[in-house]
């Protein structure tokens, strides 16, 4: 079975496009596509995810673990547990580690709330 050949058919509708309007059509296209799955993972996530994402900030998987249960206790999971530890660690001119070593200790959850409840949300 041969396929016919249709393409200067399909293609009608960019003929007259420059190169410029080529890419940025492309790139409106690619967006698109892209868009559905960029919002799912935004706003779906589970303690797998963020664990993994704790553990690439160069945590334990203990101590991940902990820290994402902090996070699942206080309501924060769905703002990224990862982006929480930033967030706290940058308000709080922390580095990620000691941020993260003191919300395993119990510091830091209600700065964290804070910034993520309404407090102080550039950012968030």
């Amino acid at each position: 079975m041969k396929r016919a050949d249709d393409f200067a058919q399909r293609r009608k509708h960019l003929a007259d496009l420059t190169e410029e309007q080529l890419e940025a059509k492309f790139w409106e296209l690619a967006e698109k596509i892209v868009d559905p799955m960029v919002d799912l993972a935004s706003k779906n996530t589970s303690p797998s995810i963020e664990r993994s994402v704790v553990m690439r900030m160069g945590f334990s998987s203990i101590e991940a673990k902990a820290i994402v249960e902090g996070a699942i206790d206080r309501g924060l999971i769905g703002k990224g547990v990862g982006h929480v530890i930033y967030r706290v660690a940058k308000d709080n001119n922390l580095s990620i580690r000691e941020t993260g070593l003191k919300l395993l200790d119990g510091e830091l959850w209600d700065a964290a709330m804070n910034i993520f409840s309404g407090g102080d949300n550039h950012g968030a």
